[in-house]
C-alpha cells in the first residue's frame, strides 16, 4: 500500500528500539487501529484475510445487513485497509496488505487461543482483560 491509513510508512529504526516512530506514523497507526476497534469492521477484515468476497458473502458470513456491511467496507476502503475490484456485475473485496492480515490474525488468534486455554482449565483469569481499558 502506498497511501492512506493502511500505509504505515518507514519506522526509521523504531523496530529495533533505537528511536521512536514519528508523530505522523503514530497518528496513522492510531487511525488504523481506530477503524479496527469496531468489532464489525474487524470481523470483515478477518473474513477478508481468509479470502476475497463480495458484499453478499460478507453479510452472510458476519451476520450484518447489506447496507451496514457496505458502509463498513467503504470506510475500510477509504482508509486503504481493503481494496475492491469488479468481476462482471459483482464487486469483490480483499485485503492485499500482508501486514494488516498479520496484525489482525495475530491479535484475534492470540485472544481466541487464550479463551480456549481458559475454557480448557476452567479458569477465567485474563479473559476479557482488555475490556474496560478504554480500548
Amino acid at each position: 500500500m502506498t497511501a492512506g491509513v493502511g500505509s504505515f510508512g518507514s519506522l526509521e529504526g523504531s523496530l529495533d528500539g533505537t528511536c521512536d516512530p514519528s508523530a505522523e506514523v503514530l497518528a496513522e497507526a492510531a487511525a488504523a487501529f481506530g477503524l479496527l476497534a469496531s468489532s464489525a469492521r474487524l470481523h470483515l477484515v478477518w473474513a477478508l484475510a481468509q479470502g476475497e468476497s463480495d458484499v453478499s458473502g460478507l453479510a452472510e458470513r458476519v451476520g450484518g445487513a447489506l447496507p451496514a456491511i457496505s458502509q463498513h467496507l467503504a470506510k475500510l476502503k477509504l482508509a486503504g485497509l481493503v481494496r475492491s475490484r469488479r468481476e462482471g456485475r459483482r464487486v469483490v473485496y480483499l485485503v492485499d496488505d500482508p501486514d494488516v492480515v498479520t496484525i489482525v490474525r495475530l491479535m484475534v488468534g492470540q485472544l481466541a487461543e487464550r479463551r480456549a486455554e481458559t475454557a480448557d482449565t476452567g479458569v477465567n483469569a485474563g479473559a476479557g482483560r482488555l475490556r474496560g481499558l478504554g480500548a
